[in-house]
């Protein structure tokens, strides 16, 4: 497998991708753990990760916003994540949801339930994301906005990361 990552619709509701990064274990973890780490990686490219509220434990959340320009507008996208699991170092899951900057769930758009592995393998670390939706509709809206493109982007800017740690 390359470091680029691969995507797999799997069934009407889940998308899972997966991708290798030459770094340990450890170094992938510590970069989804701390908003000092999140701010330099989180978001497509061009986009900045402009808030960033993090409590990691099961229980705790993670209120975020990322800024960046769309079609020459300043556009926002404030998400809340809720910690449902985490089995450190190895496997994260929460609940991730559209939000308002005070951290209000949008019920007009999909919530997803995402499930982070992350495996030690020869020369790096092997990481899968298995996002869980309510519905097909669902994960197809999602995709329209540009979620596989913008992770792809968004796993570049933590390949570029990890290289610096």
């Amino acid at each position: 497998m390359s470091n680029k990552q691969t995507i797999e619709r799997r069934g009407e509701r889940e998308l899972v991708v997966t991708r290798r990064f030459a770094a340990p274990r450890r170094l992938v973890w510590m970069a989804y753990s701390d908003c000092a780490h999140l701010k330099h990686w989180w978001g497509p490219q061009g986009w900045e990760l402009t808030h960033c509220e993090l409590d990691f434990r099961p229980g705790g959340t993670w209120h975020y916003c990322m800024t960046g320009e769309y079609e020459d507008n300043t556009m926002e996208s404030w998400g809340m994540a809720t910690y449902e699991e985490i089995d450190a170092p190895q496997r994260f899951v929460y609940r991730d949801a559209f939000s308002d900057a005070e951290g209000n769930i949008n019920p007009d758009l999909p919530q997803m339930v995402i499930t982070v592995s992350l495996e030690e393998i020869d020369g790096g670390t092997l990481l899968t994301s298995s996002t869980l939706f309510d519905s097909a509709d669902a994960r197809q809206q999602v995709i329209d906005m540009g979620m596989e493109e913008g992770m792809a982007d968004t796993w570049d800017r933590l390949d570029d990361l990890l290289a610096t740690l």
